[in-house]
């Protein structure tokens, strides 16, 4: 328990954190926009 308290409460530990989310919300945002593009290139190929 002793770790979680000092991951929340220190300044190294807060900061680990608000880079590990930011990594794993960039990785949602990356993997959507590639997703998103795709379907659309796949769209316009079946256009033509």
């Amino acid at each position: 328990m002793k770790l979680f308290v000092d991951f929340f409460t220190t300044d190294v530990g807060l900061m680990s954190a608000g880079v590990i989310f930011f990594i794993i919300g960039m990785a949602f945002y990356l993997i959507s926009y590639a997703r998103r593009h795709m379907r659309e290139e796949l769209a316009q190929q079946t256009r033509h």
